[in-house]
């Protein structure tokens, strides 16, 4: 998880007279896919010509940063293939496949496919509806405040609400999402870096709605040591920034709508939103997200900035130490 964007992630294992005899699996982008992995594992190349691969994904049919995938597969004789689920990437969808029986191999579809896509779920998002797979987070008290009242010239630090487990787990998911976005209030009360240190994994590239500019330079998301674009409806001239980008958006039109669509421009396959109740509401009244973190520490505030609200019932409660943690999944 979040080693492999903008590729899916798969496996692939190959099978000959019922016993494995080669596994692979997809690293890192521009590394070897899995079936490459899993061709080089066996040891006996004589046995391939009689063997199974199985794969999660259809194989790879065009030149990218590696060979295809489909091409090895029909070179190193094999000619039975079952394939999870077929790649919706128009680069591929069906191409690999019909290399594959217009070289003589077998091809399965279709197995185990509802697991093929959950593993994949951002990926086909992505291909298919032309936006990032969105993740709302967020932490709420047992009296349902996302956060204390602040007083004006305050101190920019967060108001702790989850316990030290549940938050490594939200490190844990920043390093497996590509992208995370925060709105103006957030950046101006907490100052956070929303990098990964709890964690190990690359940050995710940073997003952040500043509609005025009002987040000042010297503040950590502006420190430039991420990828980080910046919502705005200011013209600027040409940035000091090396890896800090302006983009501007209308924010008297529907927001979430043009920040998925920058979003999908960047290449960006998820996202996932931190904040604050503003910005997390804009997208829950529009249904733009898929899956919903909720974590309800052990504390109450009695006053404050309310957490957002759910008409659905979760799908999933954990228990993190004395935090609760539900899940939601948006079907629609």
């Amino acid at each position: 998880m979040g080693t492999t964007y903008p590729n899916p992630m798969v496996g692939s294992v190959i099978v000959y007279n019922d016993t494995i005899i080669g596994e692979g699996w997809h690293q890192k982008a521009g590394e070897p896919h899995a079936e490459v992995n899993a061709i080089n594992s066996v040891k006996d190349k004589s046995l391939l010509k009689d063997a199974i691969i199985y794969v999660s994904l259809e194989p790879c049919s065009h030149y990218g940063k590696t060979p295809p995938c489909a091409n090895l597969i029909v070179e190193s004789g094999i000619k039975k293939v079952v394939i999870g689920i077929i790649d919706s990437n128009s680069e591929v969808c069906g191409r690999g496949i019909l290399h594959l029986q217009k070289n003589g191999c077998d091809v399965i579809i279709g197995v185990l496919e509802q697991e093929c896509y959950h593993l994949n779920k951002r990926f086909f998002t992505y291909h298919q509806k032309q936006r990032p797979f969105i993740i709302l987070k967020w932490a709420e008290t047992k009296d349902k405040f996302i956060d204390k009242k602040r007083e004006k010239g305050g101190s920019n630090s967060p108001n702790w609400i989850s316990n030290k487990y549940s938050q490594q787990l939200v490190h844990k998911m920043r390093a497996e999402e590509q992208a995370i976005l925060v709105g103006t209030n957030t950046a101006l009360n907490d100052n956070p870096s929303l990098t990964v240190r709890g964690w190990y994994g690359e940050n995710p590239i940073r997003i952040l709605i500043d509609k005025n500019l009002k987040v000042p330079k010297d503040y950590n998301l502006l420190d430039d040591s991420v990828k980080t674009v910046v919502l705005t409806n200011k013209l600027l001239e040409k940035s000091l920034f090396k890896n800090t980008y302006f983009e501007k958006i209308n924010f008297s039109e529907n927001v979430p709508q043009q920040i998925i669509k920058i979003l999908y421009q960047y290449k960006i396959q998820s996202v996932l939103i931190e904040g604050g109740a503003y910005t997390l509401k804009a997208f829950i009244d529009k249904g733009l997200w898929d899956e919903a973190y909720v974590f309800e520490g052990n504390t109450n505030f009695k006053d404050g900035l309310k957490a957002p609200k759910f008409k659905k019932v979760p799908s999933e409660i954990r228990k993190i130490s004395d935090d609760t943690l539900y899940i939601y999944k948006n079907s629609d």
